[in-house]
């Protein structure tokens, strides 16, 4: 199906690219440019949502400043997949940074005395081109993984499971900073002067990336048709259905749910802040630690997979057991529900760091950017409709209805982790 992988030379492209001392330089340079980027995206989120609710913006209105962002990374991870392939790894991560500044450089250009109609939909957009930067430097940056560690590691499958983690791992904790940064600097610098102070922290970055990185790092001969495109293997298709509604059952009651139920119990912007930045943080320690959690495999499948199956399993009872408090109104709700979003968030981060390893381990060498595009848009499928029903379900019935969707959600993708193969789809291939 795959052409060999050695049967035409590396573009030429790549001084720094063969070795492992090479390798792992630009693995952490593309992991600092992340971090970066990730930063900026996680005080845009807390930037935008508390301060249109400030302004009085219902749940679903909330929830729809971020749909067109959601929505538009479905499309970005796909397109910047084939892109990363074609152009670079490195140009494609430069690009990203450049539309998250303009995205920015349009959110400060909102106008207050514009009417509420008009403000939205200048959002909306704004969000939208946010929404295609980080996609398409997620792309480009998970790839990086894959590439710079067959270069380091000849194909090691313990290797790639430690890069996936903590990358994946330190991205979220560095989200979470995000969190109380855009609160400070919303409190502190105002809306405007929160989105400038961004821009510039993200024009350094992007400067480190055009001086520090090989701009061909990753070409590959790239897919010719669209059909040829979403030709995946059963691994990586599998693995995109689990994705949509694991991320959509986190979203659901993560994305509006659970700030403006802690903020209607009393709790100021400061603490909600500061709850969520503390919640991602660790969320993502987990996920750096998940190779020590789930046992590792010689072939990097047999242990992993039925991992994905019972943290899925686990992860599905959470929302339910929250939903019965919810529904009993049991004493010190608010507190139980903190207490159960972080076991929530300790199965969820187990889940989300094997499902990131497993993509790579199904992605094929030549175009693991596509295999990760396919797969990442799949993601950004899941967070479109987790946030979308997360203004619906809790304006329809608070908390409770949000995390019986959530539940709903989980016991599908439970489901469809009990389809994972435990053999790549090459091997199976090269069997009589």
């Amino acid at each position: 199906m795959n052409e060999a992988p050695d049967s035409s030379p590396t573009p030429p492209a790549s001084p720094a690219g063969g070795g492992a001392q090479h390798a792992a330089r630009n693995y952490a340079i593309v992991t600092a440019a992340y971090w970066g980027f990730t930063l900026t995206d996680g005080a845009l989120r807390m930037l935008v949502l508390l301060h249109f609710y400030r302004l009085g913006y219902s749940p679903f209105t909330l929830a729809f400043l971020f749909l067109l962002y959601e929505a538009a990374g479905v499309l970005a991870n796909l397109v910047g997949g084939w892109l990363a392939t074609h152009f670079g790894i490195a140009r494609m991560l430069a690009v990203g940074l450049v539309t998250q500044i303009v995205g920015f450089a349009l959110l400060s250009a909102l106008d207050p005395g514009w009417t509420a109609a008009m403000a939205v939909a200048w959002v909306v957009v704004a969000q939208g081109v946010c929404g295609v930067a980080k996609d398409l430097t997620k792309t480009a940056s998970k790839s990086a993984i894959k590439i710079t560690q067959a270069e380091a590691q000849g194909g090691s499958q313990g290797q790639l499971f430690k890069w996936v983690a903590w990358f994946t791992g330190s991205k979220n904790a560095m989200k979470g900073i995000g969190f109380f940064l855009g609160g400070v600097l919303l409190e502190t610098l105002g809306f405007r002067g929160a989105l400038w102070t961004m821009a510039g922290l993200l024009a350094l970055v992007l400067a480190g990336v055009l001086l520090s990185l090989p701009p061909m790092m990753g070409r590959k001969k790239a897919s010719r048709s669209v059909r040829e495109l979403f030709a995946k293997s059963p691994g990586i298709n599998v693995l995109a259905a689990a994705r949509v509604v694991l991320f959509g059952a986190r979203d659901v009651w993560f994305v509006v749910g659970v700030p403006v139920f802690l903020y209607s119990a009393g709790w100021t912007f400061t603490m909600v802040g500061t709850f969520l930045a503390v919640w991602t943080i660790g969320y993502g320690l987990v996920q750096a630690l998940a190779p020590q959690i789930v046992r590792r495999s010689a072939d990097g499948l047999s242990h992993e997979v039925p991992a994905a199956r019972l943290w899925s399993a686990l992860l599905a009872l959470i929302p339910v057991a929250l939903a019965v408090a919810v529904w009993l109104r049991v004493p010190s709700l608010e507190w139980v529900v903190v207490g159960g979003l972080g076991l929530f968030g300790f199965a969820f981060a187990v889940n989300s760091s094997v499902h990131s390893y497993l993509v790579l381990a199904y992605a094929g060498s030549e175009k693991a950017a596509e295999d990760v595009g396919f797969y990442y848009a799949a993601n950004a499928l899941g967070r479109f409709i987790g946030t979308l029903l997360s203004g619906l379900l809790y304006q329809w019935g608070g908390l409770l209805y949000a995390l019986i969707g959530s539940a709903v959600m989980l016991l599908v993708c439970w489901l469809a982790t009990l389809a994972l193969p435990l053999v790549r789809h090459e091997s199976a291939q090269a069997a009589p």
